[in-house]
């Protein structure tokens, strides 16, 4: 079994899309990282030998910040935003989208379940 960067890769998948499953690569670094480290990119993972295996940790470790270092320096960057009040921190902070989205009709998987609420009763003469 490949174990790179605490991530158990699936044995039988190629390298470029085995490698995807490493939070902070994609399928365009994947290729970069195979390439670096001469691994042919079709091969499966259960193929890959030892020394393969070690080029890949290495190139990955030297050029590539990815699962917990990322994670947090993601969080970081997002605390700094809510920390200096800037549009985005706000919208951070509400739980809305950041992006530029409308927000009357969608954006429902960042405000959570819908909040139903009740309208006025009319008065009576």
């Amino acid at each position: 079994m490949a174990r790179i960067a605490g991530i158990d890769l699936p044995r039988n998948k190629r390298g470029v899309i085995g490698l995807t499953y490493i939070f902070g690569i994609g399928g365009s670094s994947a290729e970069q990282i195979l390439e670096k480290a001469g691994v042919d990119p079709n091969k499966k993972i259960n193929e890959w030998n030892d020394e393969e295996l070690t080029n890949i940790r290495t190139v990955i470790n030297d050029s590539f910040k990815v699962e917990g270092s990322l994670r947090s320096e993601i969080q970081l960057n997002i605390k700094r935003l809510m920390d200096i009040g800037s549009y985005r921190g706000i919208r951070h902070r509400n739980g809305l989208p950041l992006r530029g989205q409308r927000t009357k009709n969608n954006c429902r998987t960042r405000k959570g379940k819908r909040k139903t609420v009740a309208n006025k009763k009319k008065a009576t003469k």
